[in-house]
């Protein structure tokens, strides 16, 4: 999974170094954007069709493909951060789960500029590269807290209930980023950069392998109802054990 990603990550990395020329035109810069996504993912899906042929493939590009092994399907995203992309901001990713039986049994997700790599196994922890493994940071008190989240964007419903949430959950806290990277965020709550984060609307391929990264990394992760997290559910919210509850319960407040 970590060689099918830094493959893929090579061509988007080319990419990012033309996109800076193509910021003048909105139209062309899109299209190329566009182009980046559909080459990154074809790279992902020949490698990890090579590497497992039976198993499913749920890609955000080319949607459902199922396979002929049932209890098995990747989950990918090519370029987590799409708009970052294409205003050659250095902040997205290639994200990559693997499912079994309904469950998410490992997980990449690479930054092709910093090559962090981040990476998770059930049972075996949550790493950044070979040598640092993971744990969600330790802090007990939401006015130490840093929170990342998802601010809806154009044609994208919500807006009200996102201000009434980071209402109740800015002034309570040491600070709220969103960087426009979902994965990258659930990455960095894992690796305890971050000490929460919450989101609604997103994609299984934008959670899937974060959800497996912040769980072995000693995380807790549900949707808004304080339900246990599904990918593809209607919102998330990832945090340590001390927290979560806490931001869940402003959360809700918000109504």
């Amino acid at each position: 999974m970590i060689d099918a990603a830094r493959k893929a990550a090579r061509g988007l990395a080319r990419d990012f170094g033309e996109v800076t020329e193509l910021q003048v035109s909105r139209k062309g810069a899109a299209d190329f954007v566009s182009n980046a996504d559909l080459k990154a993912e074809q790279v992902l899906f020949e490698a990890l069709t090579k590497l497992r042929p039976g198993y499913g493939f749920l890609g955000e590009e080319r949607g459902w493909i199922e396979g002929t092994d049932k209890t098995h399907r990747w989950i990918v995203d090519p370029l987590d951060g799409t708009t970052n992309f294409l205003h050659a901001i250095p902040h997205f990713a290639v994200n990559i789960a693997l499912e079994r039986e309904g469950q998410v049994v490992a997980a990449v997700t690479y930054n092709p500029i910093s090559h962090d790599i981040f990476w998770a196994e059930k049972g075996r922890g949550t790493w950044l590269g070979n040598e640092k493994r993971l744990r969600v940071a330790a802090r007990k008190h939401m006015d130490e807290a840093l929170l990342a989240t998802g601010i809806p964007f154009l044609g994208v419903p919500g807006h009200g209930q996102f201000l009434k949430e980071l209402h109740q959950i800015s002034q309570r806290v040491a600070g709220v980023r969103r960087y426009g990277a979902a994965a990258l965020d659930l990455a960095w709550v894992a690796a305890g950069r971050f000490d929460g984060f919450w989101e609604r609307g997103l994609k299984p391929w934008d959670t899937a392998a974060g959800l497996l990264m912040v769980s072995e990394a000693g995380g807790k992760v549900t949707d808004l109802n304080g339900d246990p997290y599904v990918p593809g559910a209607g919102s998330i919210l990832a945090a340590n054990l001390e927290l979560h509850p806490q931001i869940l319960e402003k959360l809700d407040a918000a109504g």
